[in-house]
């Protein structure tokens, strides 16, 4: 008899083994370009606050950044030429999300212009902030409308934009696991939008294409600033005190954690919510800071 493995060596491993493990490269901190340069990237709302700083990091690596935006056209063009001023070249498109056939104008002009997508970051959000007993039928579809069918809208068209994979991240909100007052509208709108990202990652895997969210905590932004500011929530300066890192976040340390879900790094990640919130969902009253000084 023959011993196949000593005439023909060992069986090829199954196709479900894990990769061999890469060579380390001969520098062992990669250069940040490294995953990005020559990449595409569409991402929405990203005139100002977390997706202009996305934007203007994607930049700097070498992506072409994509600048949706529904009304801000000053705000979006300071972005394309602050970019622009970074040597690489970016585009800003003008579309309101709540409308499916503005949604696809954009995805068909993205089409024409480059013909692929590497990166999708819906980042745009809207809602109206009403308890639950004085919210009308057509708040409820708006913000159903501009949140939810805007991420899988715009996820159908970026996957048939990614002949090679590529990466899709949404942004959530600590709404989506913690109740606070006037929220509920976009909070369980944010909570979809999570569950909408684990489904995705099943079913585009295959494709190579791996979906992810990230849910920021309290950042410093026009948006958190709006909130805080209606009159209907407690203020800020009550809020803090109760978050374990004692301070909001930044554009950027948000923008951070988006920019890792792009990268070659987390390419074993998808299906997943990063949170990025300052230890803040982590805690529960009793609050320390409630304790009476001297305690």
């Amino acid at each position: 008899m023959t011993d196949d493995t000593e005439e023909g060596g060992p069986p090829p491993p199954p196709t479900w083994a894990a990769p061999p493990p890469p060579q380390p490269p001969a520098d062992l901190a990669p250069s940040p370009r490294e995953g990005f340069e020559g990449k595409i990237a569409l991402i929405t709302g990203a005139s100002r606050g977390i997706g202009r700083a996305l934007a203007l990091s994607l930049a700097v690596r070498g992506v072409t950044p994509i600048i949706n935006y529904r009304r801000n056209e000053d705000a979006a063009n300071d972005t394309v030429a602050e970019i622009e001023r970074l040597g690489v070249p970016a585009v800003a498109i003008r579309a309101d999300l709540e409308s499916v056939d503005q949604i696809e104008a954009m995805f068909d002009q993205i089409s024409d212009q480059f013909g692929r997508l590497d990166f999708f970051i819906s980042n745009a959000s809207a809602s109206n902030f009403r308890p639950l007993m004085e919210l009308k039928p057509h708040h409820l579809e708006r913000t159903f409308n501009t949140n939810v069918r805007a991420f899988v809208v715009g996820t159908q068209r970026a996957a048939q934009l990614m002949d090679q994979g590529g990466r899709i991240v949404v942004l959530s909100s600590y709404g989506s696991v913690r109740v606070f007052p006037t929220y509920a509208n976009l909070g369980s709108n944010k909570a979809a939008l999570e569950m909408w990202a684990r489904y995705m990652a099943v079913e585009l895997a295959p494709r190579g294409i791996n979906v992810n969210a990230v849910n920021p905590g309290i950042i410093g932004s026009d948006s958190s600033s709006f909130f805080y500011q209606t009159g209907l929530v407690a203020p800020l300066e009550t809020v803090v005190p109760k978050i374990p890192k004692q301070r909001l976040g930044t554009v950027q340390e948000a923008a951070d954690c988006v920019l890792f879900l792009l990268s070659p790094a987390s390419e074993y990640v998808t299906g997943t919510t990063l949170v990025v919130d300052g230890g803040l969902t982590a805690v529960s009253p009793p609050f320390e800071s409630d304790l009476p000084r001297g305690n």
